[in-house]
């Protein structure tokens, strides 16, 4: 099967309202050529799941910057002055949690578990509004799974059946969004013919990933 389509075509699937998640680690990682598409479309009200904003002028930072999201759900964002604007003037919700809880949420969301329990965040405002539980005389907050509906990921390269390889730390949250969403399109540097891959390099297989675009 062949998955290479045109940004054009990538960009269809991200309507106004959706969740998206968003690959990348300041900006390393992050699939920026989709993120111009969707800057240019013009979409709006996103709820997008991220590590973090990026800059104000890469990465995640763009779609902050241009004011079409409308809730950010990420670890840190103080890399990007206008999040933190938006986020004290009341324009812009954003939870703040621990990146390795993120990164747990997302997992369990792709896994199909119904949450995570971790001490991390317990007696912060991290804990605020969350159920906690006491096992073996320990307390945890339970943290829910993560899900979108479309999640926007980075790769090195791919076969034209979406199997992805990442390249050194670019590889970051993307593998784990690849699981988490019902759409997942991956950007990738280069596209080679389906069977010239290494198995062993494949990092991601193409039965998780919908649709593949040139970056």
């Amino acid at each position: 099967m062949n998955k290479v389509k045109t940004i054009a075509e990538a960009c269809e699937y991200v309507q106004d309202g959706a969740t998206v998640m968003i690959g990348g680690f300041l900006a390393v990682g992050t699939p920026e050529v989709l993120i111009d598409a969707l800057v240019a479309k013009k979409v709006t009200g996103l709820t997008v799941i991220a590590n973090d904003s990026g800059f104000p002028d890469r990465g995640i930072g763009k779609l902050v910057v241009n004011r079409q999201v409308k809730k950010l759900i990420a670890s840190h964002v103080g890399t990007n002055p206008e999040t933190g604007r938006q986020m004290n003037a009341g324009e812009l919700e954003v939870v703040l949690t621990p990146q390795g809880t993120l990164a747990e949420q997302i997992r369990a969301g792709g896994a199909g578990l119904g949450g995570v329990l971790t001490p991390t965040g317990l007696g912060t405002v991290v804990e605020n509004g969350k159920q906690k539980i006491v096992l073996g005389g320990r307390e945890y907050l339970i943290e829910l799974p993560l899900k979108a509906d479309v999640a926007l990921i980075k790769a090195h390269k791919a076969d034209r059946s979406g199997n992805l390889v990442y390249r050194r730390s670019a590889r970051n949250f993307n593998p784990l969004m690849a699981f988490a969403a019902e759409y997942v399109i991956a950007e990738v540097e280069e596209i080679v013919e389906t069977g010239e891959l290494d198995p062993d390099e494949v990092m991601t297989p193409g039965i998780l990933v919908d649709l593949i675009v040139q970056g």
